[in-house]
This record gives structure tokens, sequence and C-alpha cells, in this order.
């Protein structure tokens, strides 16, 4: 290979994108797609002589094709700065139903992926009008993806391997920089312990509520010993999650802290407890300590800086990373309490009643602020599915549970995206009605990536 045609080669790798106009919705999807999801460098222009005379890879998106180069019929949606309800038209494609469905000749897309793309990622929907549970979290029912069937399906990121596809297809030198799947299993602690540290008044009450209430002599003798200290707390499963994890160091794992006060909804140990702080530092020194930000600081930014302030000044450090106790979120409220605070990494993006993609992807990307019409600089991390979710919500026993988590995690495998799951350390405990669980978390974590099955 010649140093000409290298120079040359090395040029066409940055792909320039045509856009008959700038806009910020654009850019940020634009920086979605090829930036987060595909890691691949891209230019834009609006000029159609200068996109013209370039000899590099190429994409044209607007109304007509450029030349003979890849081409993504444009709808409006991108152009527009207005939150208001879309027309949308839907055509099928892959196997399901796909919004912003577009017409005419010689289309190399069906759909116009961009805007798609940006309505979903941008969670466009949720601005809109619509009903929210008795927590005042947005139902999952009411979502695009579930009524039109691709719930379960990172479609964002097959999209854009789509894009790449039909680049190819013009440009058969055109690469993107390997993608590799990961794993990330984060922990919300919301209950540290089931009997101890629960002071005075509390552990004789439970003494009573089992014995004298429930006639439950077997979970009496149990709390008796664990709170002698002579077995251990059924919630402590701790050092049974640190084992998997060092067994495991390809994979990711993150701790999620409730630091709020005692309430209706916020039942975690007490911020005064020194065994409970001892334990997140312990945690701490192994995997990512984040805030669990409690219920009742849902719409309370002070809140919110004080709990984060009680978890920081436990592991002596800065504290950038968050996951909403009962999953809740309100755009853009939520996202601007925890910017507000300097949370920089939000992983609340997922339903509490619903396994898969909220926002129909699987990467992490920055959050849009539809409202202010501007990418913010908070980076959300969708979680798939939550153990809670498929046990209370969904009536599933654990072989069920894996078989909904194994199609999840073969989605991503297939584009190579991030898959990341929520469990709680005391549903990892083998009692209680959660018999069974510690088998589908083990099998989460010896996933292997080389028995997906790509279509």
């Amino acid at each position: 290979m010649n140093a000409e045609y290298k120079k040359k080669h090395f040029f066409m790798n940055s792909l320039l994108i045509y856009v008959p106009k700038l806009s910020n919705r654009l850019g940020y999807t634009l920086n979605v797609i090829f930036r987060h999801v595909l890691q691949a460098d891209f230019n834009i222009t609006d000029n159609v002589d200068y996109y013209l005379s370039k000899d590099c890879y190429k994409l044209c998106y607007g109304a007509h094709r450029i030349g003979d180069t890849p081409w993504i019929k444009a709808d409006t949606l991108l152009f527009s700065t207005t939150i208001e309800t879309q027309d949308v038209a839907y055509v099928d494609y892959g196997g399901y139903e796909v919004p912003f469905a577009v017409h005419g000749h010689d289309l190399d897309f069906p759909f116009d992926v961009f805007a798609a793309t940006f309505y979903l990622v941008s969670r466009y929907e949720e601005y809109l009008p619509h009903r929210n549970d008795l927590h005042g979290r947005y139902l999952s029912a009411e979502s695009m993806a579930v009524q039109h069937g691709f719930i379960l399906k990172p479609v964002v990121e097959d999209w854009a391997l789509d894009i790449v596809k039909k680049i190819q297809e013009r440009y058969s030198l055109f690469g993107i920089p390997s993608r590799h799947f990961e794993l990330e299993t984060t922990i919300d602690i919301d209950l540290a312990y089931c009997y101890l540290h629960k002071g005075i008044m509390r552990t004789i009450l439970g003494f009573l509520r089992d014995g004298l209430h429930r006639h439950d002599w077997e979970a009496v003798r149990r709390r008796w010993k664990v709170v002698a200290r002579k077995e251990q707390d059924p919630y402590d499963t701790f050092d049974y999650i640190l084992q998997g994890f060092l067994a495991h160091p390809k994979s990711r794992l993150l701790f999620f802290a409730l630091m709020g006060d005692y309430g209706m909804y916020d039942k975690p140990t007490s911020h005064h407890n020194h065994d409970f702080l001892q334990l997140l530092q312990h945690l701490d020194d192994f995997a990512k300590m984040g805030i669990h930000v409690s219920y009742a600081s849902f719409d309370k930014p002070e809140k919110i800086e004080q709990e984060l302030t009680r978890l920081a000044n436990t592991i002596h450090r800065n504290v950038e990373h968050n996951r909403c106790h009962f999953l809740r979120l309100a755009l853009p409220n939520t996202y601007r309490n925890l910017m507000h605070t300097d949370i920089l990494h939000d992983y609340t993006m997922g339903y509490a009643e619903q396994p898969g993609f909220r926002a129909s992807i699987s990467t992490p990307y920055p959050f849009y602020d539809l409202s202010h019409d501007e990418e913010a600089p908070l980076i959300i991390h969708p979680f798939a599915v939550m153990d809670t979710t498929l046990k209370r919500y969904c009536g599933l026993n654990p072989n069920g549970a894996w078989n909904v988590i194994k199609e999840l995690m073969d989605n991503v495998s297939k584009v190579q995206g991030t898959f990341s799951c929520i469990f709680h350390n005391e549903n990892l405990c083998e009692m209680f009605g959660w018999e069974g669980w510690r088998q589908v978390y083990e099998r989460v974590l010896d996933y292997d990536t080389t028995q997906t099955h790509v279509s």
C-alpha cells in the first residue's frame, strides 16, 4: 500500500454529513449515534457545493439525495424547536413497527432514522400529556416502544449499525472502531440489614409482630440469633456480591446507597450507624459507589444535596453517580435537580413495571433538555431490567426471569452494547420468597456472548 493511498484513505475515514440546516436537535442526534454509539468521527456541512467537492465518505440527510451518496430522507422533527404532539406514521422495519415513516423513490431507509432516534432517546413522549402511576412515574404502557413491540430491543443501536452497513455498500473501506459487549451489574442498597441496627423500639416491635401477630416462631428465632450476633443478617449479602464481582473482572459493579431519612417509602439503615458507614467504605474500596436519591427528595434539591453530603463524607470523595429510589424520574426536572448538585451520571432510565429499554438504547448517552432545546452535561446510563420488576410486577419465578434476562442480554450482545441490570442486596438472601434468585444473578455474571445467535 503506497503512501498516497494511505494518505487518501486516512482522510476518507472521516464521515462528512450533509444537512439542509443546522439545529441543536440534529447536532445532538448525530452526536449520540456517531460519537456515543459508533464512536466514529464525523463532520457536518450545509453547503451542497462543498459536500459534492469532497473526496471522502459521505452521508446525506435531507429532502432529496445529493449525488450518489447514501441518503436518509428527513422528517421535520429535528428542525423544530417546539414540543408538540407528533402525527407519527409507522412502517414495518426489522420485524416491528418503527416511527417517522417517509415516502418516495430510491429510499435507503423507509423512515427517518435520525428523527426516530431523537424522539426515543430524548424521551420526547414524556414531555407530552401522559398518565403517571401513584408514585409520579411515567407508565411504560404509554410508551411508543411498548405499544409498537420493540421495548425489549435497543433499536437505536440496531439502526446505527444499519447506517454503517448502508455507508459500506457505497464505500467498502468505511469502518468504525470495534464495539464490545459490556456487563454492568448494579446493586441498590435500600436496606442494608434485615434485623440489625433497627434501634430498640423497632427491634421490639419486630419480635412482637413475628411472634404475637404472625405466630412465626422461626422468624423470632432467626431475629434473636442475628441480633445476638450468632447468625449473619439475611440482607448482608455483600461478601457474596463482591466475590461474584471479583470472579468476573470484565464486568462492572456499582452500588447505590440510600442515605435519606426514615419515611413511608424510605426505610434505610440510619446514616449515623457506624457499622453501616463502615460497610459503605468497604464496598467503595472494591466498586463504584453512588447515591440512591430518596423518595422524599424527588422534587427537593436541598434534600438531594443533604443526602449527597452524607455519602461523600462517608467515603471521603465526591459522588457523581445516582439512581433515584423507586425509579422516580420526571423530565426534565429530575435531571436538572441532579445537575444542580453536580451529579453527572444517572442510572434511573428504565421502568419499574416493565423490563426493556425505556429510551430504546443500551449505550450511555447525554441528556437532552428538550424544554431548553440543548444538550446537557449529564450522562444517562440506561438499565434493561430489575429483579423486583420480574418477580413482583411480572410474577416470574427464577427460571422465567432468566429467560427474559437472557433475551435482553442476547439483544444487547448482538449490537455489542452495554447490559446494565439492577439487583438488591436483600433480594439475594435466598429467603422470604427470593429462593433461587442467586442462580439468576450468577447466570447473568456467567453470560457468554459467544452463545448469542445473531440473526
